[in-house]
C-alpha cells in the first residue's frame, strides 16, 4: 500500500487528487496540508511514502517545501504538480530534490502512474526532459568544492566500466530499452545495473544519476 500526502492551497483541488487517489485499492491519503511549512510538518509527522506537491503557494512554496522535506532525510519523495508547464519549476523542484514533476492537468492515469513510480523509486520525468533542462540551465549549477569533486571521482571509481557506460547512457537521456539495445543486453540486466549504479553513487532516482553524470563530467552539455 503506497502512502500518499496531497499538498495545495486549494481545498477543492485537494479534493479532487484525494478522489482520484482513493480510487485506487493499492493507494490511500493519511493527509492533505495547505501550504509549504504545513506540509513539511506533516510530512514529518506522517511519513508518507509519496507528497504531491503544489509549487505555487502563500508563504513556503512548493519548491522550497520539497528542499526541507528531502533536507529531513526522511522516507517521503516528493512528486511535483503544478498549473505551469514551465522549465523554470521543473528545474527548480528536481534541484530540490522531486522525484518527479507533472502538471495539473495530466491525464488522471498519467499521475496515477506517477505516483506508483515515484513510490517504486524511479522518477516520473522523463529522462529527455531531464537533459534538456539541465543542457537549458547548465551554468545554474553550483561550482563543486575540493572535497565535493574528490567524493565525485570517489564514487565514480567503484563502478565497474559497464556500470559507467550505463550511467553515461542515463545521463544522455537513454531509458532501459535503448541502453539493452545498444550494450545488446536484456532489460532485466539493464535494471540489475541501474540499481547498483544508484546505490554506488547515492542517488535516490534516476533523475538524480543525471544530475550525477552531468556534474561528474560524463556527459557533457551538448550530450556527448
Amino acid at each position: 500500500m503506497t502512502t500518499l500526502l496531497i499538498v495545495d492551497d486549494h481545498p477543492l483541488q485537494r479534493m479532487g487528487f484525494r478522489m482520484l487517489v482513493e480510487s485506487q485499492p493499492d493507494l490511500v491519503v493519511l493527509g492533505e496540508a495547505e501550504n509549504g511549512a504545513d506540509a513539511v510538518r506533516r510530512a514529518t509527522e506522517l511519513g508518507p511514502d509519496v507528497v504531491l506537491m503544489d509549487v505555487r503557494m502563500p508563504g513556503v512554496d512548493g519548491i522550497e517545501a520539497t528542499r526541507r522535506i528531502i533536507a529531513a532525510g526522511g522516507r517521503s519523495r516528493v512528486l511535483v504538480l503544478t498549473t505551469f508547464d514551465l522549465d523554470e519549476y521543473a528545474y527548480a523542484a528536481l534541484r530540490a530534490g522531486a522525484s518527479g514533476f507533472l502538471v495539473k492537468d495530466a491525464q488522471p492515469e498519467e499521475l496515477l502512474s506517477g505516483i506508483r513510480v515515484v513510490a517504486a523509486g524511479d522518477a516520473v520525468v522523463a529522462p529527455k526532459l531531464t537533459r534538456r533542462l539541465l543542457d537549458r540551465f547548465a551554468d545554474q549549477f553550483p561550482v563543486e568544492g575540493e572535497d565535493e569533486a574528490k567524493a565525485a571521482a570517489a564514487q565514480l571509481d567503484v563502478l565497474t566500466e559497464r556500470e559507467r557506460e550505463v550511467l553515461t547512457a542515463i545521463g544522455k537521456g537513454w531509458n532501459n530499452t535503448e541502453i539493452a539495445e545498444r550494450f545488446h543486453l536484456a532489460e532485466s540486466t539493464v535494471k540489475t545495473h541501474v540499481g547498483r549504479i544508484l546505490a554506488k553513487i547515492g542517488a535516490r532516482d534516476r533523475v538524480q544519476a543525471v544530475i550525477f553524470a552531468y556534474n561528474t563530467g560524463l556527459v557533457a552539455p551538448d550530450g556527448n
